[in-house]
């Protein structure tokens, strides 16, 4: 999750660059705002690929934690927030924040993907490939842990009967 795409260096423009850039801009914001699923879908399966974890399982978090809505941010009784369209608790910014992650980033969806790549992986790590790691991704306390489960199961469920996801995914 490198930060340097953002940086550049600034100096002085002449007026028909500014325009051209800004030309750019709306070109690419236009282009990327209608491009289909499959180009989010491509973060999911490249997430999970990396990560190696099930790309379906992370579709459903996403479902679950914000109906695929980046912008997300959710307030917890305990204080804490889930931001972007995975729900990453803002209880690991400490930790992310050491590889360059910023809350920012967690609103952006692709970035939001590979997050949640990388905290299952972790809950898989501690709790082996099971149900209730899927569970701990959203909470270690049994009845919070198994609700989430539910809700994961729920969404794979019915992605299997409008056949939208493969019955083995």
């Amino acid at each position: 999750m490198d930060n340097n795409y953002r940086t550049g260096v600034i100096g002085e423009k002449t007026r028909s660059w500014n325009v051209c850039s800004r030309l750019v801009s709306v070109m690419v914001f236009t282009v990327v705002g209608a491009l289909p699923a499959p180009a989010l879908a491509d973060c999911f399966d490249e997430s999970a690929r990396y990560h190696k974890v099930n790309p379906w399982i992370l579709r459903a978090i996403a479902a679950v934690e914000s109906g695929f809505r980046p912008a997300t941010i959710v307030g917890n009784t305990n204080g804490t927030l889930d931001r972007g369209m995975t729900g990453i608790n803002s209880v690991h910014l400490p930790e992310l924040s050491r590889y360059g992650i910023t809350t920012g980033d967690m609103m952006d969806a692709c970035k939001s993907v590979y997050l949640a790549g990388w905290h299952l992986r972790r809950k898989i790590n501690e709790g082996g490939n099971t149900w209730e790691s899927v569970g701990a991704y959203h909470s270690k306390t049994p009845d919070k842990r198994d609700v989430y489960v539910r809700k994961i199961q729920r969404v794979l469920a019915f992605w299997v009967t409008k056949g939208i996801m493969p019955r083995d995914g």
